[in-house]
């Protein structure tokens, strides 16, 4: 039987690989456990992409200690990051990258330990941890394996052991979230884990690398093959510059502080061993010998960006050399919301939402792109507000995430801004305009279900009031009827509504004479909104 009591820092590279194989494999199973039957459910995607960034870092390594893999591997996951999920699966590897700091290889003991430091971070890093997800198998996972660790020596054996329990503690999380026990689903994100630990595991078995299954998308460099949403900006610094500094002794703080004055869109990560920088600058050479006075560089990239926009033909608008009080940065989906956000101010769209969450790393070059003083996000929707909080804690501007969880949120925070205003009242207005906003959605069932005693066919129509289940029909009209009752009080006063890519304009028009004779006392006001999905999003107020 094969026994291994040590593994090293290759043998790792090759185990994070074939785990990030493995989640890819099997993502689309990841995310339909989504609690709702809808068809938003991206867990397992938001998952993968977050372990294809890790991968595209170990992959460039040169130096495979197993410190460096793990620091590559928790700054991969660190910028690409996409969705809740994903951000709390990049605190894991962030804790396993300090649980291996002073080791040069990994045993059990060393397993173990940096098991549960990874757990520690993930859960520092949540406001609010829930129990019943993630953090409930990583956590009980770690215990397990610090309470085990002293009893085995061979690595394979107990990794079996650690994947048994972690399954386990999954089996348990519909009995911690009645949410999940309600759907007949376990927790989508500890399943993703788990995954990962799968192909680890078979790689560690096997010494080779999980094959990825006909029709994954990962190109030839181990990244999967992603659009990217594309904004031209203001070029003012020409050069974008990126390398690894090697070295064990810097202070990151006082590092930024030293590049400040170079340029802009400025991002140094990592630490103890590796740090990795990109900045926009005129002088990259300087850059470049001021970074060589802190260690050894490598992947050195230097790109001509006022070159790059020759060519692709793009317009530079000058930038304005005094910034601007406020800018706001806004995710949003479908041409119409888009050009809605664009002509009520916001500077940068980020085009995603429900099955496309934009990376920390989308956050952060959306931030760096404003000239302005004050950089507002709005995230609007939940699965990407841990993203632009980890955006703006890499980011040196003053930065407020607004918690706004749907398109019509973001849309009264807009409205309630006021560029006169310091950030303290700005927020407090948006806090408040948000509160007297409720969303209806109006999309699909995927699959069957059960959802509070409500028996959901595959293809019903579902209506979602403030993410619940509401109303479950046949046709869309007899849904979005029963939704607009439930939504309209007395203290309503606008009705607005979004129609999708998928509904006609007639359609549209027909709802909306509907809303005006059956609610006269409320203003009605019908856009056109293109997103993807949802039928109708619907807003009341």
């Amino acid at each position: 039987m094969l026994n291994m009591n040590i593994i090293d820092g290759n043998i790792i590279k090759n185990m994070i690989i074939s785990g990030a194989i493995s989640l890819e494999n099997n993502k689309h199973m990841v995310n339909a456990l989504n609690v709702f039957p809808v068809p938003d459910g991206d867990t397992g995607t938001n998952m993968s992409l977050t372990m294809s960034s890790a991968v595209k870092e170990i992959n460039s390594l040169k130096d495979v200690e197993i410190h460096s893999v793990f620091e590559a591997a928790a700054n991969g996951t660190l910028m690409g990051a996409r969705g809740n999920s994903g951000v709390i699966l990049s605190q894991i590897f962030r804790g396993l990258a300090k649980g291996v700091k002073q080791h040069k290889s990994l045993n059990v003991t060393a397993l173990a330990d940096s098991l549960m430091e990874g757990s520690s971070t993930a859960y520092k890093a949540i406001m609010k941890p829930t129990e019943g997800t993630i953090l409930t198998v990583i956590r009980e996972t770690a215990e397990f394996a610090i309470k085990e660790k002293d009893k085995h020596t061979d690595l394979i054996a107990f990794f079996e052991l650690i994947i048994n329990k972690a399954n386990e503690v999954l089996d348990k999380t519909p009995e911690m979230l009645p949410v999940l026990k309600n759907a007949g689903v376990v927790d989508a994100g500890g399943k993703g884990l788990i995954c990962i630990f799968d192909g680890m595991l078979y790689s560690l078995k096997t010494n080779s690398i999980l094959e990825l299954a006909e029709g994954g998308s990962y190109a030839d460099d181990g990244q999967p093959a992603v659009q990217e949403y594309f904004s031209t900006e203001d070029i003012t610094f020409g050069y974008c510059t990126e390398y690894f500094i090697k070295t064990d002794k810097i202070d990151l703080e006082k590092y930024k502080e030293s590049l400040k004055d170079m340029g802009d869109s400025q991002v140094v990560v990592g630490g103890a061993g590796i740090v990795k920088v990109h900045i926009h600058t005129n002088n990259p050479g300087r850059v470049l010998e001021m970074a060589l006075e802190h260690g050894e560089l490598s992947k050195i990239k230097i790109d001509n960006m006022r070159e790059q926009h020759r060519e692709l033909h793009v317009d530079v608008p000058v930038a304005p050399v005094v910034p601007q009080k406020y800018g706001v940065v806004a995710v949003a989906m479908g041409e119409g919301i888009a050009g809605i956000f664009k002509d009520l101010g916001v500077d940068e769209i980020i085009e995603g939402g429900q099955t496309m969450n934009p990376s920390t790393e989308d956050i952060v070059k959306s931030i760096n792109r404003i000239n302005a003083e004050n950089i507002i996000i709005l995230p609007n929707n939940s699965n990407i507000i841990l993203a632009a909080n980890q955006a703006k804690s890499l980011s040196n501007k003053n930065v407020m995430v607004a918690p706004t969880k749907t398109i019509p949120q973001g849309i009264a925070a807009l409205m309630a801004l006021d560029f006169d205003k310091d950030t303290d009242n700005n927020a407090k207005k948006i806090e408040k305009s948000i509160s007297s906003v409720k969303t209806g959605l109006i999309t699909y069932a995927v699959r069957n279900s059960t959802y509070d005693d409500i028996n959901i066919e595959e293809g019903n129509i579902l209506g979602l009031i403030e993410g619940k289940i509401n109303s479950v029909a046949e046709t869309v009209p007899e849904v979005f009827k029963e939704l607009l009752n439930n939504m309209v009080d007395e203290d309503s006063s606008l009705i607005s509504i979004y129609y999708g890519k998928e509904t006609t304009e007639e359609d549209a028009e027909a709802l909306s004479a509907y809303v005006q004779e059956t609610y006269p006392e409320c203003e009605v006001d019908m856009h056109f909104g293109g997103q993807p999905l949802y039928f109708y999003i619907v807003s009341v107020e």
